[in-house]
């Protein structure tokens, strides 16, 4: 393989290796900081990031607020702590080498106050930050008050030229590098458009080489594009290096930085990875944020599907082949469904799930008792952790709602991501990866369970492999 040369990424000479940021505490100070320290980028997540007492200990996020306004600030109390408390960590751990990243959703909730509030707290020693899931138009102008560079997360040339004519264009000196992730592979959530097929993915080469060309026509040629989603063996990706069409290319590891010794994920979790099979990630739209995801196929999303596909269309009034009327509920009018749906809601009646919940589709979904009783109480839990939320109906406005009623095809995303983080349930829980993380049950460098150090595996990384 052709020689991996070193890149100019935020201000330093640094191998053009860099960690994907995780969010909910699975890539933390500990992680990026080691990344750091063998020469590349680390990065650790901004979204909820987890802290510690004085003793060291970490910080359980128990929310007190009575309303969801109350445990909303809270959240964000919790997330500028943590995020500043793993910028220390990671800049620690460096040893003074690398460069160390923040990575954080636009479509967070208070991505702004939350962004202002870590790089205040830990001013010099966040060096970058990435930002995706949205269209970040702000981040540039938060990033540059801070001397600080930054680094869009988009899946097209067409996202970055709206972002660059709208409000980049002001800030050229502190645009790092544009990363683009490939909407079909990346794990987390995904970048696809309305105009692409998630059933069809599309070849990367040219769609990243339309990137550059559009960005030489703002003299942007230098500007380092990173390459994140579906990066498993640079050798297999040789012929990106040193490419004049493509200008300088650095590369992104999201899935394989999870299994190494300072991961902070569970065994259970790692275990789980070294068993993947082909086609165990599942491109799917569940989550609460609208946009499409990639999580491992398990329990938790095996139940999402089906209770998506235990629904039917309603009307409000006999309408058409709506005839059969069907109460919802104890009290109230009832609703008309076509005759098939009324045996099709019968039989699942029948077969326990004899609790209809409405959507906000018109549409019924049929779950248990006990299932729709959790739903319920998710819902009125909500701490408002996304700037709008399907499944929860928070939006961060003034009304504090989205207007629409709460989707129970949907889930509290706050609640799994925290679970799983934290006590390695993966089976019931959202268990996010990359397409290729399949690839750890074959490749000759896991062989009978290794786990690597993060200096390990860069350097690992670094031979092509």
């Amino acid at each position: 393989m052709k020689t991996l040369k070193s890149l100019i990424i935020s201000g330093r000479e640094v191998l053009p290796l860099i960690e994907g940021g995780k969010g909910i505490s699975v890539s933390n100070g500990e992680s990026s900081g080691a990344w750091a320290a063998a020469g590349g980028v680390g990065t650790f997540s901004g979204v909820n990031a987890d802290s510690y007492g004085t003793d060291g200990q970490l910080l359980p996020q128990i929310y007190k607020g009575k309303t969801r306004f109350d445990r909303h600030k809270e959240l964000i109390n919790f997330s500028i702590r943590g995020g500043i408390a793993q910028a220390q960590k990671a800049h620690e751990l460096s040893n003074g080498q690398g460069r160390i990243h923040m990575n954080i959703l636009w479509e967070m909730a208070a991505a702004e106050r939350i962004l202002h509030g870590i790089l205040e707290g830990a001013k010099d020693i966040v060096h970058g930050v990435t930002c995706g899931a949205g269209m970040p138009y702000k981040i540039a102008e938060i990033a540059a008050s801070y001397r600080v560079h930054y680094y869009p997360i988009v899946s097209s040339a067409r996202a970055f030229r709206a972002l660059w004519l709208r409000a980049y264009n002001k800030f050229r000196d502190w645009l790092g590098a544009v990363v683009y992730e490939d909407p079909w592979l990346a794990g987390g959530h995904n970048g696809l458009s309305n105009s692409e097929d998630p059933k069809k993915p599309e070849d990367p080469f040219p769609r990243v080489l339309a990137l550059r060309q559009m960005m030489r026509e703002w003299g942007l040629g230098e500007v380092p594009i990173v390459m994140a989603g579906g990066v498993w063996w640079l050798s297999e990706w040789e012929g990106w290096l040193d490419n004049p069409e493509l200008g300088p290319i650095a590369f992104q590891f999201g899935t394989r930085p999870l299994l190494t010794k300072e991961s902070p994920i569970s065994n259970a979790w790692k275990k789980k990875l070294l068993r993947l099979k082909a086609g165990d990630v599942y491109l799917n739209k569940f989550s609460p944020t609208g946009f499409y995801s990639s999580a491992v196929r398990n329990p938790f999303l095996q139940e999402l599907q089906e209770r998506s596909e235990r629904q039917i269309a309603y009307a409000l009034e006999v309408l058409g082949e709506h005839t059969e009327a069907f109460q919802v509920g104890a009290i109230g009018k009832p609703v008309y469904l076509t005759p098939g749906d009324l045996a099709q809601a019968n039989n699942w009646i029948k077969n326990g799930f004899s609790k209809a919940i409405r959507t906000p589709d018109s549409t019924l979904i049929f779950e248990t008792p006990e299932h729709a009783q959790q739903i319920l109480a998710d819902q009125i839990a909500c701490m408002g952790c996304l700037s709008a939320c399907a499944f929860s109906n928070w939006s961060q406005n003034e009304a504090g709602t989205t207007g629409r009623k709460p989707d129970p095809r949907s889930f509290c995303i706050q609640k799994t991501l925290q679970n799983i983080s934290h006590d390695g349930d993966v089976e019931s829980q959202l268990m996010f990866a990359g397409h290729n993380a399949y690839r750890f049950a074959s490749d000759p460098y896991y062989a009978n369970g290794f786990v690597p150090t993060v200096k390990q595996l860069v350097e690992r990384i670094a031979t092509g492999y």
